[in-house]
C-alpha cells in the first residue's frame, strides 16, 4: 500500500474503497490481483482493508477485528441505525461466543423494513432514547439491550455468557430484567428471561459460563461458585471454580498457561490438589473439550459424586462458604 492510500485508510479508522485506492494511483486490475493473492482483503460495501500489518493472533480474535471494521464501513453508509445484537455486545468489550460475526448488526432508528445483505444485516426494533449509548463514535444499543436482543437471535446459552461477562462488571440482574419485561413481545425472549435469571457474574470466563450450564441441562447439583477451601489452621488452599454438593471440587482449565516456569506452575497445582484432597475433598478438572461431550462430562461427575459419597460414609467435612465481595 502507497503512503497516499496509507493516510486514506487510517483516516476512516483502517479501511479503503475502490474509489480511495484509484485516486491513491492504482488500478482496477491491480485492486484484484491484490485481493487474489490475500494482500488485501474485500469487505461489504465495495471496501477492503489490507491485513498484513495486523499482529498474529488465534483466529476468533482475527474474526472480531474483522467485525468491527464491517460495524465501521457499514455505519457510515447506512444512515438512521444504531449498532446492535452481537455487535454491540462486542463494541462494550463482551464474549461474543456462539455468534455469527459474519455480518454486521444494526438496529434502525426509525420505521423501515429489515435488510439482509452482504455483511450487513439490518433490524427493525426503534430503539427508546435510553437504550442508546456512544461508544468510540458510533452509536451502539445499551448493554442490557444489546444481550437481550443478541440472545433472542441466537440461543440461551450465549445469553448465559453474555449476561455473565457484563454482570461481573457493566450492570446488574435488575437492569436486564427490565429490558426483558420491556420487550416481552420479542420473537425469542423466553430463551432472554430463562439467560437473564440464570446468570451469575462470579462465572469468570465463558468456560465457566458453559459449564455452568452443561450442569444444569444435566439436573447436576447447583455448584457453589469461587468457593475458598481453607486448611484446618484457616490458611487459604485456594479459590476453586466449582464446589458441588460440598464435596467435589471442579475445576475449568480454559486457557491454561504456564510461560517460563512450567515445571514450577505444575507442582504448585499438584501440591494445591493434594492439598484439597487431605481435605477430603473430590477434584476433577475439565476443559474446552468436554464441553463438546457433555452427556460423557456429565456422566464423569456423576461417577465422581457416587464414589465420593460412598467413600466418605457419614464423615463430615468442613464445608467452606463462597467467597463474598
Amino acid at each position: 500500500m502507497n503512503r497516499r492510500l496509507e493516510v486514506i485508510a487510517a483516516a476512516r479508522g483502517g479501511w479503503f474503497t475502490r474509489p480511495d485506492a484509484l485516486a491513491a494511483g492504482y488500478s482496477d486490475s491491480e485492486l484484484r490481483q491484490r485481493v487474489r493473492t490475500g494482500q488485501w482483503l474485500r469487505m461489504s460495501f465495495n471496501s477492503y482493508v489490507d491485513p498484513r500489518a495486523w499482529p498474529d493472533e488465534p483466529p476468533w480474535e482475527r474474526a472480531a477485528r474483522l467485525h468491527l471494521l464491517h460495524v465501521r464501513m457499514a455505519s457510515e453508509r447506512l444512515g438512521d441505525v444504531v449498532v446492535s445484537h452481537q455487535s454491540a455486545a462486542l463494541l462494550h468489550g463482551l464474549p461474543v461466543w456462539g455468534t455469527d460475526l459474519s455480518r454486521a448488526h444494526f438496529t434502525r432508528r426509525a420505521s423501515g423494513r429489515p435488510r439482509t445483505g452482504r455483511g450487513v444485516q439490518v433490524h427493525r426494533g426503534r430503539p427508546a432514547a435510553d437504550e442508546v449509548v456512544e461508544l468510540g463514535g458510533l452509536h451502539v444499543t445499551s448493554v442490557d439491550r444489546a444481550i437481550v436482543e443478541t440472545a433472542c437471535t441466537t440461543s440461551y446459552e450465549v445469553g448465559v455468557v453474555l449476561a455473565d461477562a457484563a454482570l461481573r462488571r457493566l450492570t446488574t440482574g435488575e437492569r436486564l430484567a427490565a429490558v426483558v419485561r420491556r420487550h416481552r413481545h420479542w420473537r425469542g425472549v423466553p430463551a432472554a428471561q430463562a439467560a437473564v435469571l440464570f446468570a451469575d457474574g462470579r462465572s469468570e470466563s465463558v468456560g465457566e459460563s458453559r459449564f455452568r450450564v452443561l450442569l444444569a441441562n444435566h439436573g447436576l447439583p447447583t455448584p457453589e461458585l469461587q468457593v475458598e477451601i481453607r486448611d484446618t489452621d484457616g490458611r487459604l488452599i485456594g479459590r476453586v471454580d466449582f464446589l458441588l454438593a460440598g464435596v467435589l471440587i471442579v475445576e475449568f482449565d480454559g486457557a491454561m498457561k504456564y510461560g517460563e516456569n512450567a515445571a514450577d506452575a505444575v507442582l504448585a497445582e499438584k501440591w494445591r490438589e493434594d492439598r484439597l484432597r487431605e481435605r477430603g475433598f473430590g477434584v476433577l478438572r475439565f476443559g474446552w473439550a468436554d464441553l463438546d461431550h457433555p452427556h460423557d462430562t456429565a456422566a464423569r461427575i456423576r461417577r465422581a459424586l457416587a464414589a465420593h459419597a460412598a467413600g466418605t460414609g457419614n464423615r463430615r467435612l468442613l464445608v467452606p462458604s463462597p467467597r463474598r465481595g
